[in-house]
């Protein structure tokens, strides 16, 4: 498939984005994609926590990417299409470096949260979360009873994609009319 979409856009001299199919190896387990920091890159934050628990220990810094032909797909329409994958890169934060004064910077990878949408193979919710513990290894799927997923339902603002937090497609989502209506009503819009 990915050799005809290749073979398609050439024919068409017309720029456009392989979808790269999410890679299962085995049950419960999806790969990390290996090219996944040359995708469309989305957010950075610092310390993001979804909690109300005490701060951790150590800042974190992370990194949101999509896959390029998702993203292509998301401008046109403001909703990302089956077999779109979402990584957030959770990377440790330093403030002491050979130069830096004040101010933190991105260290080593910590783990790795994915979050696919897979119809075919996640047909109740459409989406799934996958966790790697070190950015190399194959994602652990997460349980449906993880938090993860009610969350992402219950405030994200397209799709169940944070969306809200990724500033360059919120405008996308308002100008399509693509937020949902759990994020309608959390914040009070009528």
């Amino acid at each position: 498939m990915k050799i005809f979409s290749k073979l398609v856009c050439a024919l068409l001299l017309a720029p456009c984005a392989v979808l790269a199919a999410p890679q299962y190896p085995a049950d419960n387990k999806m790969a990390v994609p290996e090219d996944y920091r040359s995708w469309v890159f989305l957010t950075s934050s610092l310390d993001l926590n979804y909690q109300t628990a005490a701060a951790p220990g150590h800042h974190m810094l992370d990194n949101v990417f999509v896959d390029p032909a998702s993203y292509q797909a998301y401008v046109k329409t403001g909703t990302w299409p089956d077999k779109t994958v979402l990584i957030k890169e959770n990377r440790m934060a330093e403030s002491a470096g050979t130069l830096s004064k004040a101010g933190q910077f991105q260290t080593g990878v910590m783990n790795l949260e994915i979050h696919v949408k897979d119809e075919a193979r996640f047909p109740n919710g459409k989406w799934a979360f996958f966790v790697s513990s070190d950015g190399k290894a194959a994602g652990t799927l997460m349980p449906q009873s993880a938090s993860c997923y009610s969350c992402h339902q219950d405030h994200g603002a397209v799709d169940t994609s944070f969306v809200q937090f990724y500033p360059t497609l919120m405008p996308i989502a308002q100008d399509k009319a693509t937020f949902s209506a759990a994020y309608l009503k959390e914040i009070g819009a009528k």
